[in-house]
Parts: C-alpha cells; structure tokens; sequence
C-alpha cells in the first residue's frame, strides 16, 4: 500500500463515524502534517443546515487545536449511505468516484495550508483524483492581498 492510499484508506475508515442522518453522505478526511502526523475528521450534520461542519474542517480544526501547523496535503473519502454503517461490513455504501473539498472548505485549507495536494479517495482506499488546492481555487482570498 503505498502512502497515499494509506492517508485515503484513513479517510475511509473515519467516514463510518459520520453524522449524516438529513443527506446520507458520508465524508471522510485525513490531512497529513510534513511530520507524518495525520488528522482526521468526518462530516456531521446539523437540523439546521448551515450549522453542518464538513469532514474537512473537522479535521483540519483538530490538527490546528492540537498545534500542528505546517501540513502536507488531505485526503477526502466519500459515498452515499443506503444502511447503517457497521464497523464489519460496507455493504450499505455506494462507492462515489472521489469527491473533491466544497468551497468553504477550500478556503479554510488555504487560509492554513497553503497550496496542499488534494486526494480524492475511493471506497477502495485508493486515489482516484489529485489536484494543488491552488488549482481548485484559484485567486484565492487572502487577508495580505
């Protein structure tokens, strides 16, 4: 396995964790420090929409709350629940052929990370899509600009 299908196979594993009762989308990240530590993260959803935080973020807030700072890229897993997950079986999942970060969750990434390669996963564990973040978001907001 190498290191890349590695960090998607982690975004997999932390998208049975969820909370995705409204969409049934189940995301997973895993954002990789240049000290080899990996955060992870999954979505979880709110009754009230906007207040749903993105597997992204999640791990991306844990990383920068643990003091990590300096981050290598991300990896993003997901796919359409039609059952309940099970930790011994992903019969309930539909595999989606990657998913890339949603808008917001592009710019919290270059507000903290700068140009990082993006991984898109597979139910598989491997990657499928790879992409700069610079590319998924060019001209970027900056304060300094």
């Amino acid at each position: 396995m190498t290191e890349e299908n590695g960090l998607v196979s982690a975004a997999l594993e932390v998208s049975k964790n969820a909370v995705a009762p409204h969409s049934k989308f189940h995301v997973g990240a895993a954002l990789e420090a240049h000290d080899g530590t990996v955060y992870t993260g999954c979505n979880v959803e709110s009754d009230s929409f906007g207040l749903t935080i993105c597997a992204e973020r999640v791990a991306l807030t844990k990383a920068l709350s643990e003091g990590a700072r300096d981050f290598k890229r991300i990896a993003i897993v997901g796919a359409m629940q039609t059952g309940e997950l099970s930790e011994s079986s992903d019969s309930g999942s539909e595999a989606t052929s990657g998913i890339g970060p949603c808008g917001a969750c592009r710019q919290l990434l270059w507000d903290h990370c700068r140009n990082i390669e993006v991984l898109s996963g597979s139910q598989q564990g491997l990657v499928v899509n790879r992409w700069m973040l610079a590319d998924l978001l060019p001209d970027a907001f900056s304060f300094k600009n």
